[in-house]
């Protein structure tokens, strides 16, 4: 790795864009540059609104008026709306159209000459989200950035915020490895974008022939984009068109200096702006969530095997040393970084059940009678086939129990027997979208990323480690998740 130089400098000299902006990263990211370097040049944030105002609305409620500004807020004081009028430009916008949907030219255009950097943090992370919503956002959202960096008079390198989860189910050791367009996970050949594409738009024109009702489109693109996931590897709707995704970034570049970064399952805040700011419930919190309130029955999943979690702040900062690393530094392929710990600090699910057990032991939840709910060590089943009998049984004993002699309760009682069905066949499903991260057995390779690490700390920005720090080696997991992540996520998450 070549000399970094001084990254708050780089910020003071740079103008950023930044898609998504209302999202968990991108929030994070926002206040971390205006609290670190106020003196940044210019930060453009592309939020989706129907209008101006509508834009601003957006961003003083979802964006400063979290508890996440909290610290800027009392830094700044009063300056604070001073330095967003000064250093902040609102766009609203949509990755999913040419020209990200800004429709002010002049606007358009002042970008276009200004933008340095532009960060695309824009994604939806749905598992089962519809395959045309996905695709139109995690995929051709991603050419859509890529043409309009393209089209900037100066930008230096585009960031694309991947997952490390594009690796589908595979095991062992994965690589810091790009995808090549059209490669697929199972060998499968004829993967093409556009096909895809004309596939949801056949089946939309199908369904919308037939009558469907909305519901019955909206699952039928979401049965289609897990079909179609499976069909070439991925496991589900949202790895697929991520990688896809990668794959456009990839290929379409030219010689523009382009980023992926994988980050692997985000967890709440390390250290900055403060310890356990979460927002959203991610992958392992609805876990958590379940347990603690006593709605989790049963795990399923191999508790020795590794949960890759990184905290969010971590992954900003990587973000931030990667963009600053690779301005300007145009090679024929993209750099690929997987932000994460299984290989330097790995933590399993066995540690994450322990944790859980022994903190809502001691601090359990209230439930909505008043009373604290009461938790154990959960039950695990090693396999799929072990917990559909689990539901099985469970289903017909909760149906045994409300067997009554009157036949009028009888006839009340077939609604219920309905809405149980429907709720085990919706816990089935999702835990077949969780399935391969509760049996993951791969380590993500961060060969590229120690080399950013140790960039940053050799050349040039040593003073500055401390501030952009994401080294997962420092994390203590068992102090992390009882002293900051479980309960910054209930104060923050929990409902």
């Amino acid at each position: 790795m070549e000399n970094i130089g001084s990254i708050l400098q780089f910020l003071e000299n740079n103008t950023i864009l930044v898609t998504g902006a209302a999202g968990f990263l991108a929030k994070i990211f926002v206040e971390k540059i205006l609290r670190v370097q106020p003196n940044v040049k210019k930060l453009y944030l592309l939020l989706r609104a129907p209008d101006a105002k509508s834009a601003s609305l957006r961003f003083h409620n979802e964006v400063i008026g979290k508890d996440l500004f909290k610290v800027l807020k009392e830094k700044c004081g009063a300056n604070l709306n001073t330095l967003i009028a000064e250093k902040v430009t609102l766009v609203r916008g949509d990755i999913c159209y040419e020209d990200l949907s800004v429709e002010d030219s002049d606007l358009r255009q002042e970008m276009l000459n200004d933008l340095d950097v532009i960060v695309n943090l824009a994604a939806t992370t749905n598992f089962d989200e519809r395959y045309d919503v996905a695709l139109g956002i995690n995929t051709l959202g991603a050419r859509h950035v890529l043409n309009f960096a393209k089209k900037c008079v100066k930008v230096k390198v585009l960031v694309h915020v991947s997952t490390a989860y594009v690796c589908g189910e595979r095991a062992g050791l994965i690589q810091e490895k790009a995808y090549k367009m059209g490669e697929t996970l199972n060998g499968v050949s004829g993967l093409d974008i556009n096909e895809e594409k004309r596939v949801i738009e056949e089946t939309l024109t199908q369904l919308q022939a037939e009558g469907a009702k909305e519901d019955e489109i909206t699952q039928a693109m979401k049965d289609l984009g897990i079909q179609r996931a499976r069909n070439y590897g991925w496991p589900n709707t949202y790895v697929f068109t991520k990688a896809m995704g990668e794959m456009i970034v990839g290929h379409q570049k030219e010689n523009l200096s382009v980023v992926i970064l994988r980050p692997t399952i985000i967890t709440s805040t390390y250290k900055e702006p403060f310890p356990g700011w979460a927002e959203g419930v991610r992958t392992i919190d609805s876990l958590a969530i379940g347990y603690a309130k006593g709605r989790l029955p049963c795990f399923v999943g191999d508790v020795t095997s590794i949960v890759d979690a990184i905290p969010a702040d971590m992954v900003v900062n990587s973000i931030i040393v990667a963009m600053v690393a690779h301005a300007n530094r145009a090679c024929d392929h993209e750099v690929v970084y997987q932000v994460g710990s299984s290989a330097r600090n790995p933590l399993r699910y066995s540690n994450i059940q322990d944790y859980g057990l022994r903190y809502f032991t001691k601090k359990p939840w209230i439930g909505k009678d008043g009373k604290p709910i009461k938790v154990g060590k959960l039950k695990v089943l090693s396999d799929m086939s072990s917990f559909r009998r689990y539901m099985d049984i469970r289903y017909l004993l909760l149906l045994k129990g409300l067997e009554v002699a009157n036949t009028a309760f009888c006839r009340f009682f077939q609604g219920v027997y309905s809405d149980l069905n429907r709720k085990i066949t919706y816990v089935i499903r999702l835990v077949e979208l969780y399935k391969p991260y509760l049996f993951f057995h791969g380590v993500f390779e961060d060969v590229n990323t120690e080399k950013l690490r140790l960039g940053g700390r050799e050349n040039g920005v040593g003073v500055e480690t401390e501030t952009f720090y994401f080294d997962p080696n420092c994390i203590d997991w068992e102090d992390y998740f009882m002293n900051t992540h479980i309960p910054g996520v209930v104060k923050h998450v929990f409902k």
